[in-house]
């Protein structure tokens, strides 16, 4: 059972801006990204968070990997309970709005819902045409609770990603505040055909997870790994640049890889997504984790 790492962003503006992880002469989106590649077997990518993707990009994407690199696309936001600004929809979009300068999913016309969904997957078909779409990641608003509402999101979501692996990441404690809810949560996530995700993140407050080590789908098992700045999590500034800045200790490192193996012997892959996107630290972290799981093989 192959265990892959990576990072949850290969062009962060603070990564390309401390100048260790990418050699001097690296300095195109293309070449970055196949450099990347020859470090990493595994990326997601978070720009498919904020814009619906461009097939013409995803083409790209996927002919500037090796053959046996994958990737994870994260969840256009407005899908996972996020607000959206309008200005981020596609231009013609935009034009069919009579709404504020931003909106929810909730708040648009459902041939509008349905159009951003359909747009939304066909400009991933290159990745998943080239057999490199592992999943799509949906990491759920704070907001997103364990009740009918929040059930009726997920369950909208399954609706039209029949086709897809479908990885569900929940960022309020009430999915998994104690035994009963996490096996009701399990449960769901199992028999919807969704891959849950193993959320390492600070513990203790309403917006965060515990790490919850199981699997509910037989192909794939996710752990991301946000660091553990309990300091900055929930700064009530309400800027978030300051939450993932963490650097794993290698004893850290050590407890995750024999943690994540065990996990992956329950599936076919595992995959560890390094969300600590400060400068470099995302890369130190994925090739720390990388170097425990060999040492404990």
């Amino acid at each position: 059972m192959p265990i892959l790492t990576g990072t949850a962003s290969w062009t962060d503006p603070t990564l390309l801006a401390c100048g260790r992880f990418y050699p001097p002469d690296v300095r195109t989106p293309e070449a970055r990204l196949r450099y990347y590649a020859s470090q990493f077997p595994l990326v997601e990518v978070d720009a498919t968070y904020y814009r619906v993707p461009d097939g013409r990009t995803a083409h790209a994407w996927a002919t500037r990997t090796p053959d046996d690199f994958v990737f994870h696309a994260k969840a256009f936001r407005l899908f996972t309970g996020h607000p959206a600004p309008v200005r981020d929809l596609p231009a013609d979009i935009q034009r069919e709005l009579d709404a504020p300068a931003t909106v929810f999913y909730h708040q648009l016309p459902a041939e509008l819902q349905r159009e951003l969904w359909q747009r939304f997957l066909v400009g991933l078909e290159p990745l998943r045409m080239a057999g490199k779409l592992r999943a799509i990641h949906f990491q759920f608003a704070p907001w997103v609770q364990r009740n009918p509402r929040g059930v009726a999101l997920l369950r909208e979501c399954e609706r039209h990603m029949q086709e897809h692996l479908m990885a569900v990441e929940f960022r309020h404690r009430s999915w998994f505040e104690n035994s009963s809810a996490s096996a009701w949560t399990l449960d769901l996530l199992r028999d919807a055909g969704m891959a849950h995700t193993v959320v390492d993140a600070p513990q203790g407050f309403d917006n965060t997870v515990p790490a919850v080590w199981a699997s509910t789908h037989p192909e794939l098992a996710v752990l991301r790994l946000h660091g553990r700045n309990a300091a900055a999590w929930d700064n009530s500034s309400g800027a978030s640049s300051g939450r993932f800045q963490y650097e794993y200790s290698p004893e850290e490192l050590a407890d995750l890889a024999q943690r994540l193996k065990r996990l992956a012997e329950q599936v076919r892959s595992a995959h560890a997504v390094l969300n600590t996107n400060y400068q470099d630290q995302g890369m130190r972290n994925a090739a720390g984790l990388a170097a425990a799981l060999r040492i404990h093989q």
